[in-house]
């Protein structure tokens, strides 16, 4: 695998300079300052590579931007309302921009008004750490009694309504809006966010389109830059839902095996193909990671490791963000199927052989409590999550290369 390391810019607390220490060979990024929708220039697009390229003193890192991650799609495309034809012909352009930049490998997701959805972003580990938590009862009490969508209370079982009920009657002021903004934060380094009346707009507005429409609007996106996608040798790859099932009355079109393999059966190309996000798959417990590496591996463009404990085995459920070998995917199958792929990739004499891989989020350990970094990517969580997953990486290789050996 060559290890990446998501950088947000030049706003981000992790520099240039610590991404070289930790050892990663390329940079993930993507130019969170630029509207969604709007064009990505070659100019902004020369700015980020050359501010990846170069460490503070001016001298070069020796770092390249291998992934983008993400060029969004906008809710206007999802819905197909409103400018979203002009914003599809935008994000054909920014691909050609991109090719020519040298990206060949792009980053996206197609989940509806919300990006990631998490409760608590800094919610306090047993070792004194924190990390980012979904809770399923406090996710509720903010969609029925701050939200107060319609219908909310139905979605959910008596058992948890009736818990949020009581959470929410205990929370002060302050906990209730700060339970709001936590929800609401969406997609890690956007310059975007939503009040409570913009989501509740959106959701108006998702109202009538089901499950099964939604996934129509996503083929026809996909029929629409794939064959680009194709021509220019750019290889584009979906990020699951996060979390993997629906919230807010909204569908979730890429939570699970099946609809991977509904999406890449659809439009089946080389360059239509799958981030694989083992924490965000991982938070059901009906995917199998290591088997759907094993049925995927030729359309899994993208890796993002991390791990995820589940307070139990309900589909949709509560679970937060677990030391990278410590959840309930057992990562070291994982890698040993990711390596697997590779190995036939070579074999098959592919260029793309080698998979770009991130380790994804992290607890925030050591110094990195009080630095207030982007909720989930502290430095040192994430270089400790690097460091055991290239442990793991490099004792499934030696143990390999001793079984050809032998």
């Amino acid at each position: 695998m060559r290890q990446t390391w998501r950088w947000f810019g030049p706003k981000d607390l992790t520099s240039i300079d610590d991404v070289t220490q930790v050892g990663a060979a390329g940079v993930v990024s993507a130019l969170h300052h630029v509207p969604n929708g709007v064009v990505w220039s070659p100019e902004e697009i020369a700015k980020r590579h050359k501010e990846i390229a170069t460490r503070k003193g001016g001298s070069a890192s020796g770092l390249t931007w291998d992934v983008v991650e993400s060029l969004p799609v906008t809710e206007d495309i999802k819905k197909q309302k409103g400018e979203w034809r002009e914003h599809i012909a935008n994000y054909k352009i920014s691909m050609k921009h991109l090719a020519d930049s040298g990206i060949e490998t792009i980053c996206y997701n197609f989940m509806p008004v919300l990006d990631w959805t998490r409760t608590d972003l800094r919610w306090t580990v047993p070792n004194g750490g924190s990390c980012m938590r979904f809770d399923i009862n406090d996710f509720a009490a903010f969609d029925i009694h701050i939200l107060k969508r319609p219908g909310a209370a139905t979605d959910f079982t008596n058992a948890i309504a009736d818990e949020a009920a009581r959470r929410f009657e205990a929370m002060s002021e302050d906990e209730q809006k700060q339970l709001g903004r936590n929800v609401t934060m969406g997609l890690p380094g956007s310059t975007e966010s939503m009040s409570l009346e913009d989501v509740q707009a959106h959701l108006d507005e998702y109202g009538t389109i089901s499950r099964e429409q939604l996934r129509v609007h996503f083929i026809d996106f996909l029929e629409e830059v794939v064959p680009v996608a194709e021509e220019l040798g750019l290889r584009l790859c979906c990020h699951p839902d996060d979390p993997p099932f629906a919230l807010l009355g909204l569908p979730r079109i890429m939570s699970t095996e099946e609809d991977y393999k509904y999406i890449l059966e659809a439009v089946d190309s080389p360059a239509n193909g799958m981030t694989l996000c083992s924490g965000s798959l991982g938070a059901r417990p009906d995917n199998d990671l290591p088997g759907m590496m094993e049925r995927f591996g030729p359309k899994v463009h993208f890796l993002h490791l991390r791990n995820v404990k589940r307070d139990n085995d309900d589909i949709v459920g509560s679970f937060f963000e677990a030391e990278h070998l410590a959840g309930d995917t057992d990562m070291v199958a994982l890698i040993a199927a990711i390596l697997k792929e590779e190995r036939r990739r070579q074999a098959e004499g592919r260029k793309d052989w080698e998979i770009p891989m991130r380790p994804d989020h992290g607890q925030d350990i050591l110094d990195d409590l009080g630095r207030r970094s982007q909720p989930g990517y502290p430095t040192i969580g994430r270089m400790k999550g690097l460091a055991e997953l290239r442990g793991v990486m490099t004792a499934l290789d030696h143990a390999q290369w001793g079984l050809a050996r032998s």
